[in-house]
């Protein structure tokens, strides 16, 4: 098969598109002919040594990737002949190999994909589409609501958006660049706004008027939060799940008066309740898609460019989810 493969760490040149042996399915797991592979953030830092939540460092060569969706081709020693030519989709937690033709994952990772989605789609929700499931809950929004989405046109950002407007909130979305911003508008949001403008903070406050924000759903961080957080009003919430931008402005914090800011982390993925509560969260994200609440946006690319796809990546020039197509 062909796999793109991580010989050293460092930057996106590093990935190369390789011919290495098929990988064979042990007791219990099966192995998927990969139709889309999920592109995440973190692959990124991984693919440049950054352990981060991974509980023991990447062994070297490896081929990366943790998501996805395809069709079962073959079974493992007592795995159940119900899975065989079924179409699946499947987070591979922090087992790599995702970056393939073929991968090998437990039969208990999988989850069929519903009738309406396609393969791009369910690699979304599988990972993005828990990942916001879980980050709504920490707040509760409805008609009252004023939610501020920075990067609203990424894949959690996307889906934040539609999530607010369908509890009926009033949806503020800001996108780098018009193009991204046409997006965020046509995916619902009340106010779509660039933040490469320096008076973008006027343009909400006068589209607001006496109106302050309730939430900012931050996964950037930077100058750009700093200025969301300050449209809060008393009792707003700063719900923080990621920091793509490098830091804030010396001297200028996020902390607002009568805000309260919580940095959710793996918390994210740990309240849903049940015995699993990430496979839950798993369940609902893939349920809201085939009932067409949630719609993931996906950037796609061949699957021997995922050196590409990354630096589009880091870059900031894709929209919604980054998927690989073999």
């Amino acid at each position: 098969m062909h796999a793109i493969r991580l010989h050293a760490f460092g930057p996106a040149g590093n990935l190369t598109y390789e011919q290495v042996e098929d990988p064979v399915p042990g007791p219990g797991q099966v192995r998927v002919a990969v139709a889309a592979a999920g592109v995440h953030l973190l692959d990124t830092a991984l693919r440049e040594g950054v352990q981060g939540p991974a509980p023991a460092p990447t062994p070297l060569p490896t081929v990366p990737g943790r998501e996805v969706a395809g069709v079962v081709e073959s079974l493992g020693e007592g795995t159940p002949e119900r899975w065989l030519g079924r179409r699946v989709v499947a987070h591979l937690g922090f087992a790599p190999g995702g970056y393939a033709e073929l991968a090998v994952t437990d039969a208990g990772r999988l989850h069929e994909i519903p009738d309406g989605l396609d393969f791009a789609q369910a690699v979304a929700m599988i990972g993005t589409g828990r990942t916001t499931l879980g980050i709504v809950r920490f707040t509760e929004l409805g008609p009252d609501s004023v939610a501020v989405v920075p990067a609203a046109a990424g894949g959690i950002g996307t889906l934040l958006v539609q999530y607010a407007k369908n509890a009926g909130a009033t949806v503020i979305g800001l996108a780098g660049g018009p193009e991204k911003v046409a997006r965020v508008a046509k995916n619902g949001a009340d106010l779509a706004v660039d933040y490469l403008g320096a008076a973008w903070p006027e343009q909400v406050r006068g589209y607001l008027g006496e109106r302050p924000a309730t939430v900012v759903f931050d996964g950037v961080g930077g100058d750009v939060a700093r200025e969301a957080v300050a449209l809060l009003g008393p009792g707003g919430q700063h719900l923080v799940f990621g920091w793509s931008a490098q830091g804030i402005s010396a001297g200028q914090g996020y902390v607002v008066d009568g805000v309260s800011e919580q940095v959710l982390g793996p918390a994210i993925l740990k309240r849903a309740g049940g015995p699993d509560p990430v496979r839950t969260l798993e369940l609902r994200a893939l349920a809201e898609a085939a009932a067409g609440r949630l719609t993931p946006a996906v950037t796609r690319f061949p699957l021997a460019e995922a050196a590409t796809a990354h630096r589009a990546l880091e870059g900031r020039g894709t929209v919604g989810k980054v998927v690989l197509e073999p």
